[in-house]
């Protein structure tokens, strides 16, 4: 049942106050100067609440944008602890720019607009960001609205389901050269070997083992630093990996010239700690900081441009380069799709072009 109170104002001014009443439903009101809007706000309102919907845009008039955040960050990314070191700081910056609305007047053209707005200004950090950064802020505050949808029922619908991601380069691939050969047979050495010689002479221990093992496996750098002397079996020859980025454990061979190198820090290993590559201060629980020794080797290796997470896209590119699979690789670096690893498929054209033509052999003979 709704009704309409007409109220004229001291100064003559016309106006109309509407109320809603439902069976079960608190009593909707509004005020309106035109009685046609009164009219249509009652048929509106009257539609939304049999259809559900009303209650659901009521409850967002409710709570800001600000608190959404805030109760984000409160209750569910501490479940998160490989992303809530920079995904915090990320829905900070959304709060600094639309904290004071409510949700029901947040919309995608304003997302839209702040959107655009992080990849011209930045943040007062950092002044340049790149488009996948972006991309990284759209998807943190993504996560939230989806709470706040499906488990908090603040807001009827995500809004950013209609905000595009902003078009990423294609991804890095830098891998280390190898040796080459002039032709009076002169060797001249790569990247590869320039490197691995200034490790293998760098003072700290620690440094050339873990770059042996970036490059053999292809794990993480996080990865290596963390592992301990119960994730190697020597007789098994594997690393068992329980935390991965993808959340999956996964097993990585342990062969070759790795296999030795592992073989030989464990006659010297402390005993004071489980973790292969402990630190000085905190051996127990610290891993080593490895910046300055790579940072002084690649200098003296005269590699440029190439970073510590370069060795894992070497591995992946010689994987590639020696017949291995795109289904292959993705399972010894952990990548649940091959989307990632696609970028390593001009790598092993060859070994494409052998598989096309045994194929044909067969086929026709």
């Amino acid at each position: 049942m709704a009704t309409i109170d007409r109220r004229e104002a001291k100064n003559g001014k016309i106006s109309y106050r509407v109320r809603v009443r439902l069976k079960g439903c608190p009593v909707q009101t509004a005020t309106f100067s035109r009685k046609t809007d009164a009219k249509k706000w009652i048929q509106d309102v009257e539609s939304s609440i049999r259809e559900g919907r009303y209650f659901k845009t009521a409850e967002a008039k409710k709570h800001t944008f600000g608190e959404m955040i805030d109760r984000f960050k409160s209750n569910e990314l501490p479940k998160l602890p490989k992303v809530k070191g920079f995904m915090g700081p990320q829905l900070d910056w959304w709060k600094d720019q639309l904290g004071a609305y409510t949700l029901a007047d947040v919309t995608t053209a304003m997302i839209v607009e702040n959107r655009d707005k992080l990849l011209r200004d930045g943040t007062p950090k950092k002044k340049v960001i790149t488009p996948a950064t972006v991309n990284r802020y759209l998807a943190a505050l993504s996560l939230t609205y989806t709470r706040a949808v499906n488990e908090w029922e603040w807001v009827e619908s995500n809004p950013l389901r209609k905000v595009k991601k902003l078009p990423e380069p294609k991804g890095r691939v830098r891998f280390l050269s190898d040796d080459g050969e002039l032709p009076d047979g002169t060797v001249i050495e790569g990247e590869k070997t320039r490197l691995l010689k200034a490790c293998r002479a760098s003072p700290n221990q620690y440094l050339y083992p873990v770059v042996v093992l970036a490059l053999s496996t292809g794990m993480r750098k996080s990865e290596i630093m963390n592992l301990t002397w119960k994730d190697i079996d020597l007789n098994k020859g594997q690393i068992y990996l329980k935390e991965t980025k993808n959340g999956e454990r996964r097993s990585v061979p342990l062969v070759g010239h790795a296999m030795d190198v592992i073989q030989n820090l464990g006659k010297v290993r402390r005993l004071d700690t489980h973790l292969l590559f402990p630190s000085k201060n905190n051996p127990k629980t610290k891993p080593i900081h490895l910046r300055d020794p790579w940072q002084k080797a690649l200098k003296t290796a005269q590699v440029d441009d190439f970073r510590f997470h370069d060795l894992r896209h070497s591995a992946a590119s010689y994987l590639a380069m020696n017949g291995a699979t795109l289904v292959e690789i993705a399972d010894i670096l952990g990548h649940k799709t091959l989307s990632m690893v696609k970028r390593y498929s001009h790598l092993s054209k060859a070994h494409t072009a052998s598989v096309v033509s045994s194929m044909n052999e067969k086929v026709f003979g």
